[in-house]
């Protein structure tokens, strides 16, 4: 094994060490020793490849947020960087990964954006920015106007062409306004109250906005932008009957307007409570969305996978394959440059809960990518590929990331 220590770095944060390890199977680990280190996100563009990820403090909680860039498609990585300035400021939960994006730049190193959720008195929408290749960040921009009572977090963001950020997330401020355990009078299930729960969509220079009332949520939000810089959100809804479908809108403008709500498929979930477990979209060269949701069809549970060629509606949905396991959950999806698309998750079996990748199309067994490893991420480069997870029991967790190849 590999290991680089980055004492000077551990000093200099306070910490004992951080250390970069790389298996002799090729995967890498990233961990702030001492301290639980989990929710990862990765980015690529070229052969910059940016992983983000959260490490806990006294609390598996509440954290911060670190991030390491790859200029080499991932076989190496430069040290890691603390990206929030305000110590343990974090909420830390696999639905909640901090999100990083990366701008294109001509000639120079692409401009990386984390968005992350922060929690002091209030709790926080926050974003940051590197021009120098995750050395240095600005500092943090709140999302949210300072008005903005209430719980709010789940938030993705990505970089259209132009170079402006978008960030959708899901806001409790209504619930705040009307006392935190109000319910709706002759209300007695969750419908009425998601009703004070909106999905919310902010653009660089422009102002908070809700778009969609009823959400369900705790479940994460996703976002792509399309080839012609649509801009595209899926979320967990609370239909009537508590039921709890995907829904999805899609802007052709910027940002400006959004679509109507579109129901992605009626899959017959009634839960009286949030299952903690959202989409995950991917967009390909051709304008064709990828949308994957968990759902529960049986007591064993599924992966939903549908595609969109214009955002109207979304063909039937199919089901993925697994490992077998129970509740398989947590699901991701990237295109891969050949066109393959690939769907990871993370399923408990034979006691122990695993993630695992697989074509989206069923032609070969899931890649299991380790024991004790949840909430799978992936992101591709021109060969393939970059794959991150949680790995370990929670308070000894570390990240682990693997590159794979896909031709």
């Amino acid at each position: 094994m590999r290991v680089i220590t980055l004492k000077t770095l551990a000093a200099a944060l306070g910490i004992v060490a951080i250390t970069a390890a790389a298996s002799a199977q090729g995967d890498i680990t990233f961990n702030v020793e001492g301290r639980p280190n989990s929710t990862p996100w990765v980015a690529a563009s070229g052969s910059t490849v940016a992983v983000a990820w959260s490490v806990a403090t006294t609390s598996l909680r509440q954290g911060d947020i670190y991030l390491a860039m790859s200029a080499d498609g991932g076989l190496t990585f430069g040290p890691p960087v603390r990206v929030n300035a305000t110590p343990g400021e974090a909420r830390i939960n696999g639905e909640i990964a901090p999100r990083v994006a990366l701008q294109p730049r001509r000639n120079r190193t692409p401009i990386v954006s984390v968005t992350w959720n922060a929690k002091d008195a209030a709790t926080h929408i926050k974003t940051a920015r590197s021009t120098d290749g995750g050395r240095t960040f600005t500092p943090a921009v709140p999302l949210q106007s300072d008005a903005a009572a209430g719980e709010r977090g789940w938030p993705a963001s990505s970089f259209d062409s132009k170079g402006t950020l978008h960030t959708f997330w899901l806001d409790h401020r209504e619930m705040a306004a009307h006392g935190a355990h109000a319910m709706p009078k002759g209300e007695h299930d969750g419908v009425a109250m998601a009703q004070r729960s909106g999905l919310y969509y902010r653009a660089d220079g422009g102002v908070e906005r809700e778009l969609f009332k009823g959400v369900c949520f705790c479940c994460k939000t996703a976002m792509a932008t399309g080839p012609n810089d649509e801009i595209y959100a899926a979320w967990r809804h609370v239909f009537a009957g508590n039921m709890r479908d995907m829904g999805f809108t899609v802007s052709r403008d910027g940002g400006k307007t959004f679509s109507p709500m579109v129901r992605v498929n009626q899959d017959g979930w009634s839960i009286q409570g949030c299952p903690d477990d959202g989409p995950a979209m991917a967009v390909d060269t051709k304008g064709t969305i990828h949308l994957v949701w968990p759902t529960v069809q049986s007591e064993q549970g599924v992966i939903q996978y549908a595609t969109s060629r214009d955002g109207r509606a979304f063909a039937a949905p199919v089901r993925m394959p697994t490992l077998g396991g129970r509740r398989p959950s947590h699901p991701q999806v990237a295109v891969a440059p050949s066109g393959q698309v690939f769907v990871a998750w993370d399923e408990s079996k034979d006691g122990v809960r695993s993630a695992a990748i697989a074509r989206a199309d069923g032609s070969q067994p899931p890649m299991l990518l380790g024991p004790a490893s949840s909430y799978p991420v992936m992101a591709t480069t021109a060969t393939g590929l970059i794959a991150a997870w949680t790995s370990g029991p929670p308070a000894e967790s570390v990240i682990k990331l693997r590159r794979i190849a896909t031709r």
